[in-house]
């Protein structure tokens, strides 16, 4: 049985590394996609992983694939197809390290999974099953998400959700809106941005949190608010752990995913359901998440940038001492 599951996009992701004399940017690519980071920062930490997916028939999905493999996770879910290109993001960096995002994705194989491609051993045997939108943007990516999200439940497994948002991928926001709240409804843990709040409540991250937990059933939130930190309720408690702003940004590419699978492995190794942490545990399972995605950004690129579970746990010993 594995302890997560993923479902969604895996891709190239080009980074901005410098400009050339024309003024253009120099780009370094980096194996990507939110579910693959998840996954891999989950990974790290130590627990058993598997992606489902697609990917296309050429150079890149094929290193894509190995490099999941290398990293430890089950690859049997990956399904290769030989009509459509892998997905390209590229991803340039202001000053501050911030991201701007385009896509080569008209379709990419990520968006033509279907329901025969999905692997329901592993849906109907994982503890977690995780997922995002970027599966929902387009048909018939969005129905087999849907399906796989159903399998998992009725077969017991633990729903994570982030809607990771990508603007450049949707229609409108309404759209995108519509999907990020069915995701909410079906999902027991939430990962989301302050931005994704914002679009999908028009409220705060503490105001859109408890919302989501009084509300909409959610059973952990945990808002994400970049250099503020992160702001975690769930029924018996809500508060504002702050980041880890002592070190050094270059690159915050995959540093929510990083956090997410990080937050996911922690509140696993708890033993407890979601919504029975109390206050000084979700604080633990924030500063672990938040050491773990803090790490990465002083790292290029985002599934490279994943730290190991022991950098994360000696950071956080130096912290106190």
């Amino acid at each position: 049985m594995p302890d997560i599951v993923a479902l969604g996009e895996l891709l190239i992701d080009f980074v901005h590394k410098d400009d050339n004399e024309y003024g253009y940017p120099v780009m370094h690519a980096n194996p990507g996609g939110a579910p693959g980071n998840f996954l891999c920062a989950a990974a790290a930490c130590g627990a058993s992983t598997a992606f489902i997916g697609k990917v296309g028939d050429d150079a890149f999905g094929h290193l894509l694939v190995d490099t999941m493999k290398k990293y430890g996770i089950d690859t049997s879910g990956i399904a290769v197809d030989p009509a459509y290109f892998t997905t390209l993001a590229f991803v340039t960096l202001d000053a501050s390290g911030d991201r701007n995002f385009s896509f080569a994705r008209k379709p990419g194989a990520d968006m033509m999974l279907t329901t025969e491609n999905l692997r329901y051993s592993l849906l109907r045997n994982t503890k977690v099953f995780h997922f995002g939108t970027l599966s929902m943007t387009d048909e018939p990516s969005r129905s087999t998400t849907r399906e796989a999200v159903r399998i998992a439940r009725e077969s017991g497994a633990m729903i994570t959700f982030d809607p990771n948002y990508r603007a450049p991928l949707w229609k409108d926001e309404s759209d995108a809106a519509e999907q990020m709240l069915w995701g909410v409804k079906h999902a027991d843990v939430v990962k989301i941005s302050e931005e994704e709040v914002k679009l999908l409540l028009n409220e705060s991250p503490e105001e859109g949190a408890r919302r989501l937990v009084e509300k909409f059933g959610v059973k952990l939130v945990l808002a994400t608010m970049g250099k503020k930190g992160v702001f975690f309720a769930n029924k018996n408690a809500s508060g504002l752990v702050f980041a880890f702003n002592n070190l050094q940004t270059i690159d915050t590419t995959g540093a929510g995913d990083i956090f997410g699978g990080s937050a996911v492995y922690k509140l696993l190794s708890m033993g407890k359901k979601p919504e029975e942490l109390n206050c000084e545990e979700l604080t633990e399972l924030c500063r672990f998440a938040n050491a773990m995605a803090g790490i990465s950004t002083t790292r290029s690129g985002g599934l490279p940038s994943v730290p190991r579970r022991a950098e994360a746990e000696d950071f956080l010993r130096s912290m106190v001492d």
